[in-house]
């Protein structure tokens, strides 16, 4: 792989991985670090530029992240973003310190158009501001080319020392014309030749696997999900018969589900995958029992989700790898560095202390969901497989609110059925992110047949978004929605009530639990 790469130095914002993959897009290589990064390694990577991340401290306090002041000395052009900004202006002479006025959301800017990473912004464009600390002087030697009514120095720069800092954010999709101010930063100041693509990815990681595992042996957590999906693919390509996919089936699956992954992945599929299927329906209902809080449930699903690996793992043999299709918005909700803890997933949070392997391999742990599918068509994953709709690891364990029971699955497959059904048929499946429906804990009275009903009601859900940090409610035709609401009543017992969800992420989740 061409080393050409950017590297972000994260002081603890929830937009670290997301500011790498911006530049990804840009066609150039990035690679997310801690701040504890020694100033040795940074010199030995030779990136082609370094970004500062945002992060929640005051660059004032005394616990504050810091970085060595050489770093500026090191003729690599440099970006500071929100924190970053701060941090680049307190360590070379500036003020910072509480803004008598804190930005948040969306702000006009107004931009100097001179300045090489505004180089074709308008004039007075969109931005999203997240502070209450504010930069009141830029240091000697720097020049303001942003600034809003109540921020006097939205973004300054050095060019003779290539050093740039915006207050805002240009990696969030709300800042309108963030992604020209970041690839103006990667090309026009850093030079950068925009040679990076999946492929890079996919054969670097394929090499780095081989070069871990060695002559080991590895077990793949297959769900028949996107993630797992793709994971199981790189592995395969990696280590071939080293590798062993294990499918459990916790009977938390979409409808036929089980019997579906076994056709693609099992031994009449088309991949030359080691596959075995392990039936847990009923320890996993056992298991979930009586408890009804989310965390409580993830953390079971995921214990018993690795137990049952151990016990395939002993079958088989000594193995020493466990490889998971983990991927970063997994990771940020479930808490990374300081980044607050949302909810467990159950291929990261959810872990138990022990786990008997000598390590887990997760190879899309910093690849967001649309950088998965690009890896998975690189891979020559067909189409259906790779676009196929997201499922949680957990499942329909997070779709049902309190409770696990089998008649409670049973009752959300059918109704999920059918909605995904309805959809396909309107023709809207390629215009939905996400969209399943859920089983709420909410009974209510009804009227069917002239006789009173005292039924669950079933929650529709349908999200926009390209990379699962942030999501809108899509808007499907009401009549798709009343066909969907008379069907699921119809035909599934234990339903008198359909309602449609339309909360955004944030702040709501894209799943209830």
């Amino acid at each position: 792989m061409n080393k050409e790469m950017i590297i972000v130095l994260d002081f603890g914002g929830q937009y670290n991985q997301l500011i790498a993959r911006r530049v990804r897009e840009c066609n150039v290589y990035a690679e997310v670090h801690p701040y504890t990064l020694s100033l040795d390694k940074i010199k030995e990577m030779n990136p082609k530029g370094i970004i500062f991340t945002g992060g929640p401290n005051s660059v004032y306090g005394e616990e504050s992240p810091r970085y060595q002041k050489e770093i500026f000395d090191l003729g690599i052009p440099i970006l500071g973003i929100c924190y970053g900004s701060q941090l680049m202006a307190y360590m070379l002479g500036g003020t910072v310190e509480t803004a008598p006025v804190s930005e948040y959301g969306r702000t006009e800017v107004d931009v100097d158009n001179s300045s090489a990473i505004f180089q074709g912004v308008k004039p007075q464009t969109i931005c999203w501001m997240s502070h209450t600390d504010y930069i009141s002087k830029a240091p000697e030697g720097f020049k303001v080319v942003a600034k809003t009514p109540v921020c006097p120095v939205a973004a300054m720069e050095c060019p003779e020392r290539k050093l740039y800092a915006t207050q805002f954010h240009p990696e969030v999709m709300h800042t309108e014309e963030g992604q020209k101010m970041l690839s103006n930063f990667v090309y026009n100041v850093c030079g950068c030749s925009g040679d990076w693509k999946m492929d890079s990815f996919v054969e670097t990681t394929i090499r780095e696997i081989r070069e871990k595992v060695g002559d080991g042996k590895v077990l793949c957590a297959l769900s028949g999900g996107v993630d797992s999906s793709v994971a199981a693919v790189l592995l395969s390509k990696a280590v071939g018969k080293q590798l062993t996919c294990v499918f459990v089936d916790h009977g938390l699956l979409r409808k036929n589900e089980g019997d579906e992954v076994e056709a693609v992945f099992g031994p009449d599929g088309p991949y030359e995958l080691n596959f075995i299927r392990v039936n847990a329906q009923e320890r996993y209902y056992k298991k979930l029992a009586g408890v009804t809080e989310p965390e409580a449930k993830r953390k079971i699903i995921g214990e018993e989700f690795i137990r049952v690996f151990e016990e395939e793992a002993k079958k088989i043999g000594a193995v020493d790898f466990l490889v998971q299709g983990t991927i970063y918005p997994d990771v940020i909700e479930s808490g990374l560095g300081k980044s607050a803890v949302i909810k467990s997933h159950h291929n990261v949070g959810g872990l138990p202390d022990h786990v008997d392997f000598k390590e887990i391999i997760e190879p899309l742990r910093l690849l967001f969901k649309d950088e998965v599918r690009k890896a998975g068509l690189e891979l020559g994953i067909p189409e259906y497989l790779v676009y196929r709709q997201p499922f949680p690891g957990p499942g329909l364990g997070i779709r049902i609110i309190g409770e696990v029971t089998a008649d409670k699955v049973r009752i959300v497959q059918d109704a999920d059925y059918i909605y995904r059904e309805e959809i396909a048929k309107a023709g809207l499946a390629k215009n939905l992110g996400q969209y399943f429906a859920a089983l709420t804990n909410m009974r209510s009275v009804g009227v069917m047949g002239d006789e009173r009903t005292y039924d669950y009601a079933i929650a529709l859900r349908a999200v926009n978004t390209s990379d699962f940090m942030t999501a809108d409610c899509s808007e499907i035709p009401f009549e798709v929605l009343q066909k969907v609401m008379t069907r699921i009543i119809n035909e599934v017992k234990g339903v008198n009530r359909v309602m449609y969800d339309l909360t955004s992420k944030p702040p709501g989740t894209i799943e209830f639990e």
